[in-house]
């Protein structure tokens, strides 16, 4: 176990590490995406620490289901769940957020299988750090070690794929639909290495009605517009843009096709903006691409992590078959396709 000093260590050095890094990839990233038609930007993105606070509280919303419903499947299901993940296990957490749902699964433990270590990883740094201590308080036997990394970038976590011990992963909230088809192959894949011998509870949503899915996206307070915009506010403040949030709106659909949610934002009127001491000209209805999110039915999730080098185990499913959470079994050397 790492004493007090060497996990703060970690924590500082990948603090520093993961600003520097990820401010840097933001610029990058940015005048990369309003360089190319359609314009686009990485949902990653929305997740500095305005972005996490205002993701908590859409979470909290009557039209958002994901995570009321996640929630409840977690807490009907938590000692089966806890049962699939066994004993002493060492739980990483990909894109940890508040860590509000971790709390279900550590409370289903019995004093004698509890957890050996717990590993929140995630981008926002001053939320990491203020929800990890918020975790040592409400269990303070448990060894929470945080990790300030992108966790699609397999160099930033060499200390989780060194780590000893049966590991088993945990990606609520559907995140998974956050990526393309071809980044979802890829994660699973490193993650299936990853965690070999343990596994991955991971959060998928559902295809469904696409109302239930539109009120989902554009809630009438306004909360996931404001997360949606704060991607300029954060150009703003980081890179030195000009973005007048007065001339963007934020417009999420069901594209029934592709069988994905998009959020944009949309330029209200030809305009040019300047971005680190670039200007981007904008006409009126074009928009920024900023997130998709998939939606699976079971089987065909369960087929893309056979394909990436999972067992799948059980599903469990809300009533209404909104959303699932899959318990994936990672066995040791697998060899999958490239």
């Amino acid at each position: 176990m790492l004493g007090t000093s060497e996990r703060q260590a970690l924590l500082n050095a990948g603090r520093e590490s993961i600003q520097a890094v990820h401010k840097s990839d933001y610029g990058h990233d940015l005048l990369l995406g309003l360089s190319r038609l359609p314009r686009s930007v990485a949902p990653k993105y929305f997740y500095d620490s305005t972005g996490s606070a205002l993701f908590d509280r859409i979470c909290e919303l009557p039209e958002y289901y994901p995570a009321r419903t996640e929630f409840n499947i977690l807490r009907s299901n938590a000692s089966q769940i806890v049962e699939q993940m066994g004993a002493h296990v060492n739980i990483i957490e990909f894109g940890a957020g508040s860590l509000a749902k971790i709390r279900v699964l550590l409370d289903a433990f019995s004093p004698d299988m509890a957890p050996d270590r717990f590993i929140p990883i995630d981008i926002s740094v001053q939320h990491l750090e203020d929800s990890a201590q918020s975790l040592r308080r409400a269990y303070p036997c448990l060894e929470v070690l945080p990790i300030p990394a992108d966790y699609m970038k397999s160099e930033q976590l060499a200390y989780v794929e060194e780590m000893r011990g049966r590991k088993v992963g945990f990606f609520p909230g559907s995140s998974i639909g956050n990526f393309t088809p071809h980044e979802t192959v890829a994660f699973l894949r490193r993650a299936q290495k990853m965690l070999a011998g343990g596994g991955l509870l991971v959060g998928v949503d559902l295809i469904k009605d696409g109302q239930i899915l539109h009120h989902a996206y554009n809630d009438s307070a306004g909360i996931t517009a404001a997360f949606n915009l704060n991607l300029l506010v954060r150009a703003n403040a980081e890179l030195g843009a000009d973005f007048d949030l007065g001339r963007f709106e934020h417009r999420a659909f069901y594209n029934e096709p592709m069988q994905r949610m998009e959020m944009h934002l949309v330029s209200l009127r030809r305009q040019t903006v300047r971005v680190a001491g670039h200007d981007f000209r904008f006409d009126e209805g074009e928009t920024i691409h900023t997130e998709n999110s998939y939606k699976f039915t079971v089987e065909g999730f369960q087929d893309i992590a056979t394909a990436a080098g999972f067992r799948p185990g059980p599903v469990w499913v809300d009533d209404a078959c909104l959303f699932s959470v899959h318990w994936l079994e990672s066995p040791h050397n697998t060899l999958v396709p490239r």
